[in-house]
Parts: structure tokens; sequence; C-alpha cells
């Protein structure tokens, strides 16, 4: 009975060391093709890509659509983005392993692991209180002891821990938010989508001299950003 069980934990280990090693294969996949293949060039970036479990932040039925190439439903009516537009986002912000980042829509956790792998803190906020607490229990069994979870509305952002370095924001308001323009630390950057629900571009808001300065830099789709009683901001 002994060697049944030992023989039968040997080949339980081995079934996940393989598991293990094709899902690693499926990042590189997805690093190879989906984001170098368009640009995406930032080591640190794709580094993280590559060692952040996409998988382990989406719903167990789609688990096996974790590295495609579109964006999956994760409940509460959000939705995890497209590998691509976590990479090209945080690729825009072109962190220091110092930095302070603010992310706003926590989401399934995801963008914030991203983030954890390159920076100092990731303060992250959710309003919908569910995908928060799941996001924050993902995020500390796996490891990540520098993120921050806050539920709440995030278009005030989280003033008693600003200034920020970098802000993230993975909603779309019609316009900036005046509180975190005003969170947004001297020579800090932020990259926001900014629209209506079917007419979105991404901006990069950069603060020098005490003025902000906006480039535009690509059209996305975001799901909008609202308060607690589901009104539009």
């Amino acid at each position: 009975m002994a060697m049944f069980l030992l023989t039968f934990n040997l080949l339980i280990i081995m079934a996940l060391h393989v598991y293990a090693q094709e899902r690693a294969q499926e990042r590189e996949r997805m690093v190879q093709q989906q984001l170098v293949s368009r640009g995406i060039r930032s080591k640190v970036v794709l580094d993280a890509m590559r060692k952040v479990e996409r998988h382990r932040f989406v719903p167990p039925e789609l688990s096996h659509e974790a590295y495609n190439d579109y964006p999956l439903p994760i409940g509460g009516g959000q939705t995890i983005s497209q590998p691509y537009i976590v990479a090209f986002m945080t690729e825009a912000l072109n962190l220091k392993p110092t930095d302070r980042v603010l992310e706003i829509g926590t989401g399934s956790g995801y963008q914030a692991a991203i983030l954890a792998e390159i920076c100092k803190e990731v303060y992250t906020i959710e309003i919908v209180e569910s995908l928060g607490r799941q996001a924050e229990q993902t995020l500390r069994h796996l490891g990540y002891r520098n993120v921050y979870v806050r539920i709440g509305d995030g278009y005030h952002g989280w003033p008693e821990a600003a200034p920020f370095d970098a802000i993230i924001v993975t909603c779309s308001p019609t316009n900036v938010p005046k509180p975190l323009e005003e969170q947004l630390a001297e020579n800090g950057r932020m990259i926001i989508p900014i629209g209506e629900d079917q007419v979105q571009e991404l901006v990069l808001i950069t603060r020098q001299g005490g003025k902000l300065k906006r480039q535009s830099r690509l059209p996305v789709l975001f799901v909008p950003m609202r308060d607690r009683k589901g009104k539009r901001y």
C-alpha cells in the first residue's frame, strides 16, 4: 500500500510538472506572437509577462483561454484585458524599480501582479467588492506582498498614499478625474482610457514642471468608470 501511494504521488508530481511546463510555453508564445511582434520592447515588461501566470487570474472554466489574444470576462460585468493592452499600458509608463504605482480597476489582479514584478509598491482600487476580495486573495496566495488592495471608488484615488510615480487606469471615464491628476507626482506618468462607451482613446499624461502634458497613444475599448450607484463618470 505504501509503495502504491508513493507511486501515485510521484505520478501527480510529474503531471503537475508537465502542466507547469506547458503553461510556461503558452506564456512564451504569448510574449513572442502577441507582444514582441507588435513592438513591445521593454525587457522588464516582457519578463513580467513571461513570469506572471495569467491563468491564475481568470475563472477556472476559462483557464484554457488565458493566453489567447483577447480579453476575458471575470464577473461583475468586468473583464481581464487583452495581454497586448496590459503590456502596452505597462511599457508606456516607463516604470522603475523604486516607483510607487496607483492602479484604478483591480479586476482579477493580473495587471497589479505585472506591476508588482517591476515596481516597489502597487496600490490598487476595485469598486466591485467581490472582485477586489478575490483579487486580494489571489495576489496573497501567489506571494505578492507589495500590492495593497482597497475596495472603493477609484475616481477619488488613494490620497493618503499619494503622490504616485505612475497611475494606470483600467476603466474609462469621459474625462480625466481631477483627484488622479492631483495625486500624480512631479515627473509622474498616467495612462488612462478616456471617452464614451464605444469611442475611447488611450492617453498618456505626464507631469513636468507642475504642468500636465497629454499624448494620445491608441484607440481602445474599456468598461466605463462608474460610481457605486452605477452612474457614469
